[in-house]
């Protein structure tokens, strides 16, 4: 199982508030196969089985952003692929939980 976060930094908007590229960029991804997405304050998660479909979701993510006239984006990708265990997005914040007091 894959998981990754992506974060995704319009820059030289006319605003400091990027909301709106950043839900066009995740309506483009929302009909994808073999993906599961969770959106977070700071960015967007994700879980696949194949590092694939995850490139292809961010890249798309990246050209929504810049088809809506922004020039530069800056993404940040943090990637977490593991072969010895299926593991849920869900699942990895249970094991930190059970921890917690």
């Amino acid at each position: 199982m894959i998981h990754a976060e992506v974060s995704i930094y319009p820059l030289a908007t006319k605003t400091p508030s990027v909301s709106f590229y950043i839900a066009k960029a995740i309506e483009t991804i929302q009909n994808v196969e073999g993906i599961k997405y969770e959106i977070n304050s700071m960015g967007t998660s994700f879980e696949s089985d194949s590092l694939e479909i995850i490139n292809k979701v961010i890249q798309q993510m990246t050209e929504a952003v810049h088809n809506l006239g922004i020039d530069r984006v800056e993404v940040v990708v943090k990637i977490d692929s593991r072969r010895d265990k299926n593991q849920k997005m869900s699942e990895k914040i249970e094991s930190v939980k059970k921890f917690l007091n």
